[in-house]
């Protein structure tokens, strides 16, 4: 099923957590919501909001996926030139040459990876004046039977504004979180 992820703008906690708790209580679940802030205390302190996690916020998946890339590349450019240039052909043969196309593909999703850790999220870089002047990002990931509701409720909240659309978690890695209890509100659990 194809869910769309919808993003909005507030500045008012109190706000979002009323929204987050009114799209709750339609149906919507804690996992398809989250609160982007650079103020991770300030939302911590309105329990019911559900924080986008802090490893979430840099550009690690991302980035370390393209390292993966990058890596399996330049590991298969490797065995290439070592094949063709008549390398393993030698007493030690292709030995080395995996071993060495293995460590290139570890050491750029390493390299990749840790770059990522400290970059902004590339699907967050278009808030990042908001979040600087002191705003919160609230994204919802929805299924299309959702989607009036989400209508009807934002006629209620008009300080929230509307900042986008994007491509939303996979839906069946939020079924998988609903399923585990993950991604639930610290009041719920405790």
């Amino acid at each position: 099923m194809k869910m769309l992820r919808h993003y909005f703008i507030s500045d008012s906690l109190d706000d979002l957590e009323k929204f987050e708790d009114e799209l709750e209580a339609r149906g919507v679940a804690t996992q398809q919501i989250h609160v982007l802030s650079l103020d991770d205390s300030d939302v911590s302190r309105h329990g019911h909001l559900n924080a986008v996690h802090s490893f979430l916020k840099s550009d690690v998946v991302h980035s370390t996926s393209r390292g993966i890339v990058v890596g399996v590349v330049l590991a298969a450019l490797l065995l290439l030139v070592a094949h063709f240039a008549g390398w393993t052909q030698t007493a030690a043969g292709w030995v080395p040459f995996i071993f060495l196309a293995i460590v290139l593909l570890g050491f750029c999703t390493w390299e990749a990876g840790f770059m990522g850790f400290q970059k902004p999220n590339h699907n967050y870089a278009r808030f990042e004046q908001a979040l600087k002047n002191g705003k919160h990002v609230f994204l919802v990931d929805l299924e299309p039977a959702q989607e009036a509701t989400l209508e009807q409720l934002l006629k209620l909240h008009p300080k929230i504004e509307l900042a986008g659309t994007g491509a939303s978690a996979q839906h069946w890695l939020i079924v998988l979180q609903q399923r585990l209890g993950i991604g639930r509100h610290s009041a719920d659990t405790a």
